[in-house]
Parts: C-alpha cells; sequence; structure tokens
C-alpha cells in the first residue's frame, strides 16, 4: 500500500498497521500487539471482510488540497478478487465525519468502481464512507479523507479568560494536599532494571497509584525522566511500560487514570469498566469542577511532582508521552508544568473540544451531548473549554510531537491540527492518511525515537548496549 508521512505537508515512507484500536490496546512501545487472527482484516488501516475489498483512493498522493480545490474519491470493489458490478453502494461525503452528510446518496457499481466528489471553502477534512448490505454477511465497507490546507486550521474557540486561573488553582490544590507518597519495590520483567510500586493522595481523597522504574545503580541527578499517561479504559499502571523506557536510560512513571491497586486480575478491571467507572470520561458534564478531567489531571500533576523528587532525575529533561486519552493528558501536561521539554501525544483526545459550534467535529469524545436540533449542552460546551489542548498549546516552550489519523473519527484529526498549529516550541507531526483511531507501531517507533534523541542517545546505541549487557550476563561476568 501507499504509506506516508506528514511533516509539515512533506511526504516520507512510513509501513504496516497493527489493526488495533489506541484504546483497547494494552501494550506499549516496548510489548508487540498479541497476534491472534481476527475475524475480520485489517487493509490499508480500514477493517476488511475477509472476501470483499473496498477501498477508496484520491485523485492526489498525499491528499492535501487547498481550500475550494475538488478531490475526487474512486472507490475499488471486489468479492472473492473479483469486480462487484450491479451492486447498489450508499456514499457519504462528511465535514470530518461529522454528520448530517455535506453529500449523500446511492450509485450503482459498475466493474466494481464509483467515484464520488466534493470540495470544502475552509481548511479542514473531508471524508468520504462506503457502505455495502450483503445477504447475510457484515461488510464493513470504507473510508477514505483529503485534508484542506491543514496547517491554517485555527480553534473553534480561544480560551476562557479565567483559563490560567483556574488551573493555577488546581495546581495549587495538589501543592497543598499531603501526597504521603509509598514507594515499594516490586519484581522487575525485565534484567538491569528496578521497578517500585508507588501509592499516593490527591485532592478530595483521590488515591493515586503508578509503576515506576529506573536502571539498576542509576546515580543522583543522571537520568533524563518520562510520565507515561495511559488512554481510555480501566486498567492497572503497567509495568512492561516503564521498564522498557528503564531499559533505554530513563526514570520512568506511569500512572492509571483511576488511582487503582496495580497488578489485580483483569476480571477486577473489567468488573468496574463494566459498572462503576462504565462511561466514566462522559459523566457530569456540565461543570469544570465535575468534569473527570479535573481529577485526572490532579493525578497528572502529582506524577509529574513524584517523577521529579526522585533524586536519580537530572533536573534537565521530563518528557509526557501517551495516546489518545493519554495524549490529551500529555498535551495538558506541557502546558501545566513548564518543566516538560518534550511533548509526545498519539492521536490525542481533547483537542478543540467545541469544534461543533463551526460544524465541524469536536474532540470532546462525547462529553458534549446534542439535542435533536444538533444544539449542543450549553454547560457542557462551556466545561470543556477549560480542558482544551489548543489552549495549552500556546502555554509551553517544549517540543511537540504528534501522530494523527485521517480518518479517526474519535480524536479527529481537524482538532489536533488546530493544536499542532498553535503550538509554542519546535514541533512536528506524522500523518497516517488511511488511518482511524487505531495504534501504529509505526507511531510508536517514532516516539520512541523522539525521546531517545531528545535525550542524546539512539535505537542503535541502546541495542548495542543490551547486547553488550546481555553478552556479559551470559559468560558469567555481570
Amino acid at each position: 500500500m501507499a504509506r506516508f508521512v506528514l511533516l509539515l505537508a512533506v511526504a516520507v515512507i512510513l509501513g504496516p498497521i497493527s489493526g488495533q484500536s489506541a484504546d483497547d490496546l494494552a501494550m506499549g512501545l516496548h510489548t508487540p500487539p498479541a497476534q491472534a487472527k481476527p475475524a475480520f482484516e485489517w487493509v490499508d488501516g480500514v477493517k476488511q471482510h475477509p472476501d470483499y475489498r473496498f477501498k477508496i483512493t484520491t485523485d492526489r498522493d498525499p491528499p492535501i488540497y487547498h481550500a475550494g480545490e475538488i478531490v475526487t474519491f474512486t472507490l475499488s470493489a471486489t468479492h472473492k478478487g473479483q469486480p462487484i458490478d450491479g451492486k447498489d453502494v450508499k456514499w457519504f461525503i462528511t465535514n470530518d465525519g461529522l454528520l448530517p452528510a455535506l453529500q449523500a446518496g446511492k450509485v450503482v457499481l459498475t466493474n466494481g468502481q464509483a467515484v464520488f466528489s466534493g470540495s470544502l471553502k475552509q481548511p479542514g477534512f473531508l471524508q468520504c464512507r462506503v457502505d455495502f448490505s450483503a445477504p447475510g454477511e457484515s461488510v464493513p465497507g470504507a473510508k477514505a479523507a483529503a485534508a484542506f490546507d491543514p496547517l491554517e486550521i485555527k480553534p473553534s474557540l480561544p480560551a476562557p479568560n479565567d483559563f490560567n486561573a483556574f488551573w493555577d488553582s488546581q495546581k495549587k490544590l495538589v501543592k497543598e494536599t499531603p501526597a504521603n507518597v509509598k514507594i515499594t519495590p516490586v519484581k522487575s520483567p525485565m534484567d538491569g532494571v528496578e521497578c517500585f510500586n508507588v501509592q499516593a493522595d490527591c485532592p478530595e481523597g483521590a488515591n493515586f497509584s503508578a509503576y515506576m522504574a529506573r536502571p539498576i545503580g542509576a546515580k543522583p541527578g543522571s537520568l533524563p525522566a518520562i510520565v507515561c499517561t495511559q488512554g481510555a479504559g480501566v486498567a492497572s499502571s503497567r509495568l512492561s511500560i516503564v521498564a522498557g523506557w528503564a531499559k533505554d536510560g530513563l526514570l520512568a512513571l506511569d500512572f492509571n487514570v483511576h488511582g487503582l491497586p496495580n497488578g489485580q486480575p483483569q476480571a477486577f478491571y473489567s468488573d468496574l469498566y463494566k459498572g462503576p467507572l462504565k462511561g466514566y470520561f462522559t459523566k457530569n458534564p456540565d461543570s469544570r469542577e465535575t468534569l473527570f478531567g479535573r481529577v485526572m489531571y490532579h493525578r497528572l500533576l502529582r506524577a509529574l511532582e513524584i517523577v521529579t523528587s526522585q533524586l536519580e532525575w537530572n533536573g534537565k529533561q521530563l518528557i509526557a508521552h501517551g495516546r489518545s486519552q493519554g495524549g490529551g493528558q500529555a498535551i495538558a501536561a506541557a502546558g501545566l508544568d513548564p518543566r516538560v521539554t518534550l511533548m509526545c501525544a498519539q492521536i490525542p483526545v481533547f483537542c478543540d473540544n467545541t469544534g461543533m459550534i463551526l460544524g465541524r467535529s469536536s474532540g470532546s469524545h462525547g462529553i458534549v451531548a446534542m439535542d435533536e436540533k444538533g444544539v449542543p449542552n450549553p454547560k457542557a460546551l462551556e466545561a470543556v473549554r477549560y480542558y482544551d489542548g489548543t489552549n495549552w498549546a500556546m502555554l509551553t516552550k517544549a517540543e511537540g510531537f504528534f501522530t494523527v489519523g485521517f480518518i479517526d473519527t474519535s480524536c479527529p484529526p481537524t482538532g489536533i491540527y488546530a493544536v499542532y498549529n498553535l503550538w509554542a516550541g519546535k514541533k512536528d507531526i506524522l500523518a497516517f492518511y488511511r488511518w482511524g483511531h487505531i495504534a501504529a507501531p509505526e507511531g510508536d517507533e517514532a516516539v520512541r525515537k523522539k525521546v531517545l534523541a531528545h535525550i542524546g542517545r539512539t535505537v542503535e546505541e541502546i541495542s548495542s548496549v543490551v547486547s553488550k549487557k546481555a553478552m556479559k550476563q551470559q559468560t558469567g561476568e555481570e
């Protein structure tokens, strides 16, 4: 397949995808995904039926256009390798996947093909979706997207006038709440690394729960630090993540957003996800004080506080990294703490949360409900402004690295570019033109390379050190 990277709209070659949702993925940069064979297959970033193949291409590759230009989408459809002829498909052209569609209709396939076209008069994303029905079969169809002047996308609303004052009050609240940190050694999953279970207190009786790791024998003031933030869901903190980063020479901390005990059986977390914590992200949306993000960011502030209080931190490099919900937290970390020097956000949430007021997609991930006339809940609309990545982007001097999926409807590209375009520090962005809200191994590897470059190391250098240590262990020298 054609594979590209967008770095200030310059194309570079990429690789294949994992086929897993970022929010469902429990692995991290240092743990490969499970290889169970799915009922469906992933082709060019889109779920496909084994017997049906639907692919939408654009007349420009990469699919970058100027506002007002026309994009032509061409659908190719086959069944068991043969073009589908004389069958109907439903098609929709939307503003970044947002319904109702700008254009929609039904067309009969001719020799396995159909053609659609559309345009945007302003910077943004145009998405084409095709649905197909087959008797007794569930056929996923296809999606494609085109960007219109993505580097010109602006936020839908400015920051609230008291944005800084509100978050200054929250930082003060966390600082004045005794942390009562307890650090307990736990068994490390990797040689050469020591790991710890970290428990602490947060404001208003909330718990903090994390894993932390560092290279064995690290000297005071010798290590760059990284705080890893989690995607949506209910889970333990991730021991393999911090151990992997420690293997790369960092002091690493990964905390779970609910302050839950670590290392419990999976059923413990699953029952909470199905029960008390079901839909936690969108609960109590009518106030900035009651949104889940407030408590989540209290824990984020506590994580930054704990990792930077360790004697091994070098006081120079502080990195925040996360994906999806974690990506939104990483952006916030850079805005909340001026010590953050590198921020890596993969397909992040909370990017232009109020986009719906301009008739485009929103990064609020369902927090702002819409009534039957398409009018957003005004209280929720006001509340999410205090959690918008566009507001953090202008407050930081940290280097920023983003990934974005052009057909992502969970964390839409329009909002991510709105944040990226405002980012005050050095920045770049890795775009997956044909992918949605999925965890791309290429994105993970790009983050790892970015982090290692930031601390003055390379993947090859790390691999060499690890290989030498393994050899010494095998020969009994270490």
